[in-house]
């Protein structure tokens, strides 16, 4: 009887939900790893200078180092979204993984006093 009770609806589910939560809590812990040192560690970035068919630069010096600084601005602004981001996932799916889990622990430890009670 014990087996079949294991094996009920109600603790599908909850296996289903903590693997799910389980999941998504590596995922953010992951992404904010990577967006931790992308932060420390920017990516230098690759920038093209545009040359026109006589070998003259297109754009000024000034020009250039404006959309530099411009593009460094943006990829810091997407790494703190994605570490707000991951941070928010990992603060939303770590409660649920253990409040799930925990109703797993219970009922196991309810399903082990009542077999040894019979």
């Amino acid at each position: 009887m014990a087996a079949t009770s294991r094996w009920s609806l109600r603790n599908i589910y909850l296996y289903l939900v903590c693997l799910i939560t389980l999941i998504m809590v590596i995922v953010a812990a992951v992404g904010l790893i990577r967006n931790g040192v992308e932060l420390v560690y920017p990516d230098p970035g690759y920038y093209d200078r545009p040359i026109s068919i006589d070998g003259e630069m297109k754009q000024s010096a000034e020009d250039i180092e404006a959309q530099q600084e411009l593009w460094e601005k943006q990829d810091r602004r997407n790494t703190i979204l994605g570490l707000v981001g991951n941070g928010a996932m990992l603060l939303i799916a770590g409660p649920l993984y253990l409040y799930h889990w925990r109703k797993i622990e219970v009922e196991l430890t309810e399903e082990v006093a009542v077999s040894e009670k019979s």
